[in-house]
């Protein structure tokens, strides 16, 4: 059974506007707030491992726009997880 993964996002990129529908559309629910090079992302996602949904979202985002950086927190079950691009940075409970 799916957890739900609450995603704490810093996207940034070379071309924001080009990303944007594309965030948009891959997580139509999130709270997306535009800064400086890209946005702040807060969003409740369904999954089963925080690798998969980050690889997912990232990969996403690279279709549109080659060079996009994710530094991502999601957190299920008091379990936060952290990763910079596609890589973990560690846990924390």
């Amino acid at each position: 059974m799916p957890s739900l993964f609450h995603l704490e996002a810093d996207i940034r990129s070379d071309e924001p506007a080009r990303i944007q529908d594309v965030l948009a559309a891959h997580l139509p629910d999130a709270e997306i707030t535009p800064v400086d090079g890209g946005f702040l992302v807060r969003a409740d996602v369904p999954g089963d491992l925080a690798r998969d949904l980050n690889r997912e979202l990232l990969s996403t985002l690279r279709r549109a726009v080659r060079r996009t950086r994710l530094r991502a927190a999601w957190t299920a079950d008091g379990v936060t997880e952290r990763f910079f691009d596609y890589v973990p940075k560690g846990t924390a409970s």
